[in-house]
């Protein structure tokens, strides 16, 4: 992967020279020289940027710089972490966009297989295209879980574009999706053929008020996550930029930084994105609040908690509710609380699970079902498999 990769810039390698001791800046293993990238042992993150951005339907020739997010990123200072974490530089605009995929894809497939947490500061969403396809070789169903303020489904048989990348992955085989949930959309920006589609193959949609009523619905939802990509125009313009994003509703600043928190509390997230990405030369506090979500994904990290061996029935309570013909087994972890729904497999069905699943839940759906109410993720998971 080192020959898709271009060093930090020599403006930020200098500015680094003058930031506090102990800041981030000063920590992280940082690709200075081309052709030689730092050393990859024992790592646990991997920070880079991909300045493909040709493929915005709004693109009128402007280059994407990472420049002021490096900045105020390595000016933060850790917490209590353990991780070694790196900056690869940037994957600079292939000859085409298609050669900026692939070379994102060789980066981000070389990184996991090494066990390592992706970063990735992007340009267009598009890119979020063959950010999943890396997951090809892992030989395993993917969840993607975008927060967005659309679903960006588009029209496959046309060509892709940073509103229209997961039609694209949902077509093209091979076919790795297993589900697909958007946190925070807005309706008024979604063509309702969009939100019917959504219902029609089962993905998950929670509309803006949803999420920001109660923030900890998110939990359970990341906790099921590979892929976690935030769209910053999910992000109020107050809170982020009035010059590069027009909408007045949106995320705000807490409730964007304790999403990502929640992405890396997740056991199973293994990639992380942030796209849709400027300079923000002058736009100083966005380039803070994107460096924010970034250090409250690695604070996650470092507070997961291994709760999920279900083997061991000591280490879990199971709950059975009756349900007219269906009895649904909830379990809860004896050492974190976190509650499951077990989704049984279905024998006579050629299905995509080959083995009993949990899938993720709240108390409350566990207090609904004893009011004789299915949870609507179980439902859509089972809908989904018999499919």
């Amino acid at each position: 992967m080192i020959e898709f990769l271009s060093p930090v810039s020599k403006k930020i390698i200098a500015h680094r020279e003058i930031l506090s001791q102990g800041v981030l800046g000063k920590e992280i293993a940082i690709h200075t020289k081309k052709g030689s990238l730092p050393n990859l042992k024992g790592v646990q993150f991997a920070l880079f940027g991909v300045k493909e951005n040709r493929n915005d339907v709004n693109y009128m020739g402007a280059d994407v710089c990472f420049d002021e997010l490096r900045k105020a990123l390595y000016a933060l200072y850790p917490g209590n972490w353990p991780q070694k974490i790196v900056d690869l530089g940037d994957i600079e605009k292939g000859e085409t966009v298609e050669d900026s995929y692939f070379a994102f894809r060789a980066v981000s497939e070389a990184l996991l297989k090494k066990g390592i947490i992706p970063i990735v500061f992007g340009g267009s969403q598009d890119l979020l295209f063959p950010m999943y396809r890396s997951y090809d070789g892992m030989g395993k169903m993917v969840n993607l879980v975008n927060v967005d303020h659309r679903f960006d489904l588009g029209d496959a048989e046309h060509p892709i574009s940073n509103k229209s990348y997961i039609g694209k992955i949902i077509v093209e085989k091979p076919y790795n999706l297993f589900n697909y949930s958007v946190l925070g959309y807005q309706s008024y920006f979604n063509p309702p053929g969009e939100i019917a589609l959504m219902e029609k193959l089962y993905f998950d949609g929670y509309r803006l008020g949803k999420v920001t009523e109660d923030i900890t619905l998110v939990e359970p939802i990341m906790r099921d996550a590979d892929i976690v990509s935030i769209d910053v125009s999910a992000i109020k313009s107050s809170e982020l930029s009035y010059r590069y994003n027009s909408s007045p509703n949106g995320f705000d600043s807490r409730e964007i930084c304790a999403i990502a928190r929640y992405a890396g509390i997740s056991n199973k997230v293994t990639s992380f994105g942030l796209f849709e990405l400027k300079d923000y030369v002058q736009t100083e506090s966005a380039a803070t609040l994107i460096a924010q979500i970034v250090w409250y994904f690695i604070e996650g990290v470092n507070f997961r908690v291994d709760d999920e061996d279900f083997s061991d029935e000591k280490s879990y309570t199971t709950y059975k509710v009756p349900i007219d013909d269906e009895i649904l087994i909830f379990r809860k972890s004896n050492k974190t609380g976190r509650w499951w729904l077990e989704l049984p497999f279905i024998s006579n069905v050629n299905n995509k699970l080959k083995r009993e699943t949990l899938l993720p839940c709240t108390y409350g759906e566990y207090l609904g079902a004893t009011h004789q109410e299915i949870p609507e993720r179980w439902y859509k998971a089972r809908r989904k498999n018999e499919v």
